[in-house]
C-alpha cells in the first residue's frame, strides 16, 4: 500500500530526469515501464481530508516537508492503532519520523 502521491512523485522524477538529461529516451521509457509494473502491484490510498489535516500538524522530528508529511499521515491512517507496519523509504526525514512514531523502517 502506498499514498496516491507516490506515483505522481515518481512520474515527476522521471520527467525531471529526462528534461535535465540524466535520463535519455530509452531510460525514460524503461523507468515508465517500471512505474507501470509497480502501480499494478500496489494498492493506492487516496489523499483524504483526514490525511491532509494530520499532515498539517507537527511530527516528532521537524522540520519535515509537506509531501513527506502527507506520506507519513497516510502511514498512520493505514496502520490505525497498530504499528505492525513496515515503512519503505529512502528519505532520512521520513525514516526518522516513522521510527519515532513506532514503525519498522526498511
Amino acid at each position: 500500500m502506498t499514498s496516491a502521491l507516490t506515483l505522481a512523485e515518481a512520474r515527476r522524477a522521471v520527467v525531471r530526469a529526462h528534461a535535465s538529461g540524466r535520463l535519455d529516451l530509452a531510460g525514460r521509457q524503461a523507468a515508465t515501464r517500471g512505474l507501470t509494473t509497480f502501480a499494478r502491484r500496489c494498492r493506492f490510498v487516496a489523499i483524504t481530508a483526514d490525511i491532509l489535516a494530520r499532515a498539517g500538524r507537527p511530527f516528532p522530528v521537524e522540520p519535515i516537508r509537506t509531501l513527506d508529511a502527507v506520506h507519513l499521515a497516510t502511514v498512520e491512517l493505514i496502520a490505525g492503532a497498530s504499528a505492525a507496519l513496515t515503512v519503505v523509504t529512502r528519505d532520512r526525514r521520513v525514516q526518522a519520523n516513522a521510527e519515532a512514531l513506532g514503525f519498522h523502517v526498511e
